[in-house]
């Protein structure tokens, strides 16, 4: 294994790079979710682009972020580049061997137990959550399958919880609520729409989850995740502490971005992160994200009928889709990328891999509630996939729309800017 790391204080080792092929990847019209036609995407084969990806990871530092790492995992080959601090008040050099909280890439863990769950026999993606869980939600008709793709119409409580980034969460940060407590807070307010009838990002939704988890199983769901995900694919830095506070171990601090232009950051690592839990509660490091995401779409966490529906997408946006707590984007080089993004107070996340699980790359900034970075870091995905900017390639040049920077087969109107969903989905923030 040949490594490179590159950051403030340290040195650029040698670099050797595999070559990907990129498989066939199925598209899906807006909002029609398990439709869809196979197109050829253009293979990845250029290798990850160190250079663009120090130059993101020094913006979001601009930006506001105190620090920013990224890990990428090419089959066997390791680039490591950081930049900045995990901790404002020591001044420690960020580390790619940091944990941190992941936030909703905790949902992808939370669905993958589920969907082992229905590999043995005790799950039914299409049967009524309330059969599971009598009298808990409003509507018969909201199934499992409606709950992990988001499209159950369940409001998301997050939005009043957040309506204030400092105030809501200092509110927070030492609360413990139970699921039930969460749910009844999404209850008090209409749903956003009918069972099915549209994708609307909840963090209810993967509450709901949790508790089919404990109910099904008769365990908390961190002894589900450790015992079918953490210790079979020895994610040793990886941790579900809820009621804890603590981040256990060397750590990246995270900061909050205050509402108020100019105030100061707030340090909100420590929490209980109580009110997220199954939707956004898990610590994990780069490399066990990494090893995560790669397992997953090679095949080693559930049986392939349930990778397949997993993988049955929901369009959210021009190169966005959601399956059932997976997400898919389509980058600019015409191949797509599968994981998870993650928003938790004082963190951005974004962890994804290849569809033959060879190449992963989860990139880090210790803020948040500065959308300004969270778009920045959606830069690394390009970066790490599709590699250097280059001259538009034959096959693309064949493309009506390359010549306007699409991917092969897109629709005008794509461009890489990330959705500020994880938390508070229907707060704008600047």
């Amino acid at each position: 294994m040949v490594s490179a790391t590159v950051g403030t204080g340290t040195a650029l080792g040698a670099v050797v790079v595999s070559l990907l092929a990129a498989p066939a990847q199925a598209t899906t019209p807006a909002g029609t979710p398990g439709a869809g036609t196979e197109r050829v995407a253009v293979a990845a084969t250029a290798a990850p682009d160190d250079a663009g990806l120090r130059a993101i990871l020094r913006t979001a530092r601009s930006q506001g972020a105190p620090g920013a790492m990224a890990r990428i995992d090419d089959n066997g080959t390791v680039h490591r580049l950081v930049e900045g601090v995990d901790d404002r008040a020591t001044g420690r050099t960020i580390s790619t061997n940091d944990r941190f909280r992941v936030g909703s890439v905790t949902k992808t863990f939370s669905a993958v137990v589920l969907l082992q769950l229905v590999d043995e026999g005790k799950l039914k993606l299409d049967k009524s959550v309330n059969s599971y869980l009598p009298g808990l939600l409003p509507d018969n008709r909201i199934t499992v399958r409606h709950v992990l793709s988001h499209r159950s119409g369940l409001y998301d409580y997050t939005n009043d919880m957040f309506a204030r980034t400092v105030s809501g969460f200092e509110a927070v940060r030492n609360k413990v609520f139970s699921y039930r407590d969460l749910v009844k807070l999404s209850l008090q307010k209409p749903r956003t729409n009918a069972p099915g009838a549209a994708y609307s990002y909840s963090n209810t939704n993967f509450v709901v989850a949790g508790m089919l988890i404990e109910k099904l199983t008769g365990h908390s769901v961190g002894t589900e995740y450790q015992k079918r995900i953490f210790t079979p694919l020895s994610l040793t830095n990886t941790f579900y502490v809820h009621p804890g506070t603590l981040i256990p171990g060397r750590h990246a601090n995270g900061y909050l971005r205050p509402d108020t232009a100019g105030a100061a950051l707030v340090d909100s690592t420590k929490q209980t992160a109580s009110w997220a839990q199954s939707a956004g509660a898990i610590i994990s490091t780069p490399h066990d994200l990494d090893a995560f995401f790669s397992a997953l779409l090679r095949g080693k966490l559930m049986s392939a009928a349930q990778l397949t529906q997993m993988t049955k997408w929901t369009r959210v946006n021009s190169n966005t889709s959601y399956g059932l707590g997976l997400r898919r984007r389509d980058l600019s080089c015409g191949i797509s990328v599968y994981g998870h993004t993650g928003t938790v107070q004082g963190y951005y996340t974004y962890a994804f891999t290849t569809k033959d699980g060879k190449r992963s790359l989860t990139a880090l900034a210790n803020t948040s509630n500065n959308t300004t970075v969270l778009n920045t870091m959606y830069r690394t995905l390009e970066s790490a996939f599709c590699g250097k900017p280059a001259t538009m390639s034959a096959a693309r040049a064949a493309d009506p729309g390359a010549a306007q920077g699409w991917a092969p087969g897109w629709a005008p109107g794509w461009a890489p800017e990330e959705r500020h969903e994880d938390i508070a989905p229907a707060i704008t923030r600047d």
